[in-house]
């Protein structure tokens, strides 16, 4: 089964809100990408970039260009629960 997104909005700290179509809400946070993968590095170098988050068609993930890309169950399983 595949959690896909709804939407997704940038935060600060390189952080993302998600809404996912079920009604979830989580937060994820990029930091660690940005020091383990070299593409991720690119959304703290390149200014603006990484405010330009945006759902892949049908919800299956999200991108900001065609070598940055996170999956939706990715979102999902590591973000963290806004639910109380």
């Amino acid at each position: 089964m595949f959690h896909k997104v709804k939407e997704v909005r940038p935060l600060s700290d390189f952080r993302l809100a998600v809404l996912f179509e079920s009604g979830e809400r989580r937060n994820y946070d990029v930091r660690p990408l940005l020091e383990k993968w070299q593409a991720f590095k690119a959304l703290s170098d390149v200014v603006g970039l990484f405010n330009q988050v945006k759902v892949d068609a049908g919800g299956y993930g999200i991108s900001w260009n065609d070598e940055i890309d996170l999956s939706c169950d990715e979102l999902y399983f590591n973000g963290k629960s806004l639910e109380s």
